[in-house]
């Protein structure tokens, strides 16, 4: 093993968002690629926003795109625990490590004085959200505030230092040279006064203890270098390579959320989505190879995945895209992986369409049926609903197709029956030459016989193949639907005389 080490850090504070997921497998990626290490931390010290129940959701997600650890909350490691919340003491000790060397001190401002000043210096250009107050107190106004802050039984928040003049540079890997002046940016809190660590310092001190080597996240947290650097810097510490990956874009190129359609990796999971296709799709959100290849296997994805290629420039998220890699990837797996595939997907989803989880056997007569004519695992239920029905609903004039009237329906209706009747061997080979053969007999188009048997079979317009769903339902069924129809047919004509 190298020493390439990186992690996946997310907040327990939700589902797994497909943002944070592309982090995941971009980490995943090089760490397979350079023989390295991918570690799995929670950051769960925002206690207000957590949400029980979502670190078995985010360790699910992880597990259905087939992403191994090495080392994690579940499974541990070397350098546990992979919580932040049960590694408090740690934080504590190098806030006031930084106190003593000068690099932090502690601040008594009252939620109150903070919101007032902040909305004050927002009027004010070139000027942080706080005003430093306590930065320079002296010894006795400092023992003064302790003691007025203890007596209500509060505590202090401990804030850096940043430098008030210079300027602070990241070398990142994907933008390159990026340059912040410092007296642009706060002096930041780095413990709370509930003894929680803020992202600032738990993620640094934690990268640090556990030798990670590259950090990729979203860019949304570049303004945060600064801040971040000078941390590493006070601590004497050597910072990690980082890599602040393209935002994900809506179709409008605004940022993806919610009113654009699902953004959590388990809501296109319960769509019907495969597992590697998230992989592919969510790879190519900001990463390519030549601009033109847009379907890999995993190994080549291994094989080919650098941060050199990652783009600057932010990703459009294309559901049609999406769609039609999903569709293709279903239609290369073997009939017996598909059916697998479906079974999983409707005993974890049971669609309305089917009342009970069919068998494997007849699950791999499904599969022909439907195969080509899926873009998600969800596609498949409507499609093939007929046969799990006692009886079809259609309208008898569905059954009249184009240039037909009901007297000529009714021979097609009874011609196919009696022939189906008589056929020798029922399968789909059989009954399409049967089928076809019979068009010239009744001078009918095979469009109109071929339109109302499947009314009358599937009660759609527009189903899986015919031949084929004839034999999966079966001699007797087909032959029951097929006097269904005609007996409909003729109560309708009836009913209208």
């Amino acid at each position: 093993m190298s020493d390439f080490r990186v992690r996946f850090a997310p907040s327990p504070t939700g589902e797994p968002h497909v943002g944070n997921i592309r982090t995941a497998i971009f980490d995943w990626l090089l760490a397979q690629r350079h023989g390295g290490d991918f570690i799995v931390r929670v950051e769960d010290t925002d206690r207000a926003r957590a949400v029980d129940g979502a670190v078995e959701v985010i360790i699910e997600a992880l597990k259905w795109l087939g992403l191994e650890w090495n080392e994690g909350p579940d499974i541990g490691g070397e350098y546990a625990p992979y919580k932040q919340s049960e590694r408090l003491p740690l934080y504590a000790k190098y806030a006031e490590r930084l106190i003593a060397s000068g690099f932090a001190y502690k601040c008594y401002c009252s939620p109150e004085r903070l919101i007032k000043v902040r909305k004050e210096r927002s009027k004010q250009q070139n000027t942080t959200g706080y005003d430093r107050r306590c930065r320079n107190l002296t010894g006795e106004e400092r023992n003064a505030l302790e003691l007025e802050l203890r007596a209500r039984g509060e505590n202090p928040v401990i804030r850096f230092k940043m430098p008030l003049d210079g300027t602070t540079t990241i070398d990142d890997l994907v933008r390159g040279e990026v340059t912040f002046e410092n007296r642009l940016v706060d002096d930041f809190v780095m413990l709370k006064s509930d003894g929680y660590p803020t992202y600032h310092l738990a993620h640094l001190v934690d990268d640090h203890e556990m030798r990670i080597t590259h950090v990729l996240r979203g860019e949304e947290w570049l303004p945060s270098v600064p801040r971040h650097l000078q941390l590493y810097a006070a601590l004497g510490w050597k910072p990690p390579q980082f890599a602040h990956l393209p935002i994900i874009l809506a179709p409008d190129r605004s940022k993806l959320s919610k009113r654009h359609g699902a953004t959590s990796l388990l809501e296109y999971r319960e769509m019907g989505y495969l597992p590697h296709t998230m992989v592919n799709f969510l790879t190519l959100l900001g990463w390519s190879l030549d601009d033109k290849t847009e379907l890999f296997s995993t190994d080549s994805l291994i094989a080919n995945f650098s941060i050199e290629r990652v783009s600057k420039a932010g990703a459009i998220f294309n559901t049609e895209k999406l769609d039609w890699m999903n569709g293709h990837y279903i239609r290369e797996m073997s009939t017996n992986e598909l059916a697998d595939a479906l079974l999983n997907f409707w005993q974890a989803y049971p669609p309305p369409e089917i009342p009970s989880l069919p068998s494997h056997e007849l699950a791999l007569e499904i599969v022909p049926l439907v195969q080509e004519r899926m873009k998600t695992l969800r596609d498949a239920a409507p499609l093939v609903a007929f046969l799990f029905k006692e009886r079809i609903e259609y309208e008898p004039d569905e059954l009249i197709q184009r240039r037909m009237d009901v007297a000529s329906t009714h021979m097609c209706l009874e011609a196919a029956h009696d022939g189906l009747t008589n056929l020798p061997a029922f399968n789909a080979e059989s009954i399409e030459a049967l089928l076809r053969g019979m068009v010239k007999e009744i001078d009918v188009k095979a469009g109109q016989l071929f339109g109302s048997l499947r009314v009358a079979t599937t009660g759609q317009r527009v189903a899986p193949p015919l031949f084929e769903s004839l034999e999966v339902l079966g001699r007797e069924r087909s032959l029951a639907l097929i006097a269904d129809a005609r007996d409909r047919l003729d109560v309708a004509t009836a009913a209208h005389k």
